[in-house]
Parts: C-alpha cells; sequence; structure tokens
C-alpha cells in the first residue's frame, strides 16, 4: 500500500493533473482531445464501478462495514472520491451539518454560533448567532471560518448565503475608518 497523501502532496498532485487537463485542452488536434476526453471518462467509470462493489460488500457487512462507510465518508480525501462519483452516503444537508459541528468550538469561543436556516436547490443558508453579530472584524472572521468547513465538507453545494454578516467597514485610501452619521 503506498503512503497517505496529504497536504502538500496532495495538493502538489492535484496541481499536476490540472496542468495535464490544460495541455490537453490546448492540443491542436480536436480528435486527440476528444480521445483523451474518452479515456479520462472510461477511467472514472472503471473507477466508480470499483468503488461501487466496495460499497456493496460494506453494505453486505453489516454493522461493521456501515461504520467503515461513515468513517470514509467522513475522511476528506475518500469522502471526496465518494462525492465525485456521486456515492457520498450522506446528503448535502448532512455534509453542512458535520461541518458546522467541526467549527462550533472556534465560533463559541468568539462568543458566536452559526445554525443552518435551508438547503434550497443546492444553495445553503446560514445564520450567524450570538454577540460577535452586529462587530463586522468578528463576523467575517467567523463567515470565513465557516465558509472554509462547508465548502470543504460540500464542495457540492451551489451556493452559501451566511445571514448576520456586518460587512468590514469602508475606509479612506490611507487606511482610516469611515463612519457615518446618520445625525447629530
Amino acid at each position: 500500500m503506498t503512503d497517505r497523501l496529504d497536504g502538500p502532496e496532495f495538493q502538489s498532485r492535484l496541481q499536476r493533473l490540472d496542468a495535464l487537463l490544460q495541455d490537453v485542452e490546448r492540443l491542436a488536434d480536436p480528435a486527440a482531445r476528444s480521445q483523451v476526453g474518452e479515456v479520462v471518462r472510461a477511467l472514472l467509470e472503471l473507477h466508480c464501478a470499483g468503488l461501487e462493489s466496495i460499497l456493496e460488500h460494506l453494505e453486505a457487512a453489516g454493522e461493521p462495514g456501515a461504520a467503515v462507510l461513515s468513517a470514509c465518508a467522513r475522511d476528506d480525501m475518500a469522502g471526496g472520491l465518494l462525492l465525485l462519483h456521486g456515492l457520498h452516503p450522506f446528503s448535502l444537508e448532512e455534509r453542512v451539518l458535520q461541518a458546522l459541528e467541526q467549527v462550533r468550538p472556534v465560533l463559541r469561543s468568539h462568543g458566536g454560533n452559526v445554525e443552518m436556516v435551508g438547503v434550497d436547490g443546492g444553495v445553503v443558508r446560514l445564520r450567524l448567532t450570538g454577540s460577535c453579530h452586529g462587530c463586522a472584524s468578528s463576523a467575517v472572521t467567523m463567515k470565513q471560518t465557516i465558509e472554509e468547513a462547508v465548502l470543504g465538507r460540500a464542495p457540492d453545494a451551489v451556493g452559501l448565503e451566511v445571514e448576520g454578516v456586518v460587512d468590514e467597514p469602508e475606509t479612506t485610501p490611507d487606511g482610516r475608518r469611515l463612519v457615518v452619521l446618520t445625525g447629530i
């Protein structure tokens, strides 16, 4: 078995794959581009069939198999492969909830929290709550933390809307904050 690809090694391989695919797109011969596309599709179909077979064996194993599948589904790499092939056992909503559970300790340490309002047409709607509400810098930091977690667990989300986020205050060209006075 090969060493597990994590972090920089995995990113390096993804970048290499992306560069190779871009090279294929630049091929002058449309027939060659088409044939390479067919090879990639056939390879992905073969991998999908293999993953489906593995999932059938896990299902047949009962509770121990279900535990292994759950662990695989929560793993970034294995879960990503299951998602790529449409085989992920957790729904978009379930994966978003898992991501929110991951970030809750960080949010709570800043006096905030997040709740899922719903998922509609693949668009995830969330609401920030807590004492950070209305504080621009904390809300923006919380939003970034949430976005990273949700999109890491649910890259298939079509969009992400976060209520309760206050935009960063406007600044002058020299970086000073502008304060809008509504009345004196």
